[in-house]
């Protein structure tokens, strides 16, 4: 029994030397490791003490795959350049935006300290690709721009206006905004009102006939018959190129054309503006038809003509663009939709 508990105490000794000599090694071996970790930390602190020394902290700035230099601090110079694309720098509120080619790269570098960033150099270089878009508003009648305005409040504006004073075109007229390389100039509120503005016409109009194809028009007091057989090609008012005046029939160079009432022959000979071969006829009260690019003239002026009479042949003189009769109504010197009197419907 002595024995048996004289070797159990053996053994505990004997572990407890083995564990005092793991707990020496671990220590030798922390000591050792701290040791290795101060040298790499000293060695770490003088590195980046000799290359703070020669060397700074920089970004070389790419553009276009291109080399254009180096910059201080990435995110102020890129602040530079958003700002620039928020307004060109123009200070002009109708900048919509600023284009450039591509987005400068950045890549952290250290720098000699002899060699200079050029931040400056680097955003001229950059914004001298800017294409600048100005937005403004269109005002538009029958689809043609007629005027800008810098912001749709005074376009709404202007269309107000003409709402209250009843123009005759407000439904032809429309706001559109729209984006531009080049700026345009603009034009204040009472002019635009006063130059879109249309006075309302009395209404001529008749929806009944007589016999002969003749139209007897009461606020006239006058007669019509339809001055040629043809095809309507193009009609009263607003057109992409221009203001059409009267009403386009084709047909056959040399085709008659008549008066389409009795009257006096107040102008018969070749007009340079546009008309080419004109008549124009004055039927009393106000009211005359103009009858324009024919190939020949039958009447002269102070002729008197009676209704149905052939005055002319039909041709394509003048600006025209094939063989037509170009009629006009006019009363009181204001031309008025020849369709109102003759070709209803067609």
């Amino acid at each position: 029994m002595q024995i048996l508990c004289t070797c159990n105490l053996t053994r505990a000794k004997r572990k407890e030397v083995v564990n005092i000599s793991v707990i020496k090694k671990s220590v030798i071996h922390l000591r050792r490791s701290l040791r290795l970790f101060i040298l790499f930390g000293i060695a770490t602190a003088i590195i980046i003490g000799i290359l703070a020394l020669f060397f700074k902290k920089a970004y070389i700035v790419t553009y276009n795959g291109e080399f254009i230099g180096y910059c201080d601090s990435k995110s102020k110079l890129q602040q530079r350049i958003n700002d620039f694309l928020d307004d060109g720098n123009l200070n002009n509120d109708n900048v919509a935006y600023v284009d450039i080619e591509a987005t400068p790269k950045y890549e952290f570098t250290f720098l000699k300290r002899n060699i200079p960033t050029n931040d400056d150099e680097i955003y001229n270089i950059v914004t001298s690709t800017g294409i600048v878009y100005y937005n403004y508003f269109a005002l538009e009648l029958a689809g043609e721009d007629k005027y800008y305005v810098a912001n749709y409040a005074d376009a709404e504006n202007v269309v107000n206006q003409l709402k209250e004073k009843d123009s005759d075109n407000i439904d032809d007229i429309k706001i559109t905004e729209k984006y531009s390389t080049d700026e345009q100039s603009y034009t204040n509120i009472d002019e635009c009102v006063e130059g879109l503005y249309e006075e309302k016409q009395p209404d001529y109009s008749i929806n009944y006939g007589g016999a002969n194809n003749s139209r007897y028009i009461p606020s006239l007091d006058i007669s019509f018959i339809e001055p040629v057989q043809g095809t309507i090609t193009s009609r009263f008012g607003w057109r992409p190129r221009d203001n059409h005046k009267g009403l386009d029939i084709a047909n056959g160079v040399g085709t008659p054309i008549m008066a389409a009432a009795s009257g006096t022959v107040k102008y018969a000979q070749y007009n340079s503006g546009g008309y080419g071969n004109l008549v124009i006829i004055d039927h009393g009260n106000g009211v005359e038809t103009y009858y324009g690019h024919n190939s020949q003239l039958y009447v002269s002026a102070g002729e008197t003509v009676y209704q149905g009479q052939v005055i002319s042949a039909m041709g394509s003189t003048g600006i025209s663009t094939g063989s037509h009769l170009h009629w006009e109504v006019r009363v009181n010197g204001v031309a008025q939709d020849p369709q109102n009197y003759m070709y209803i419907g067609r």
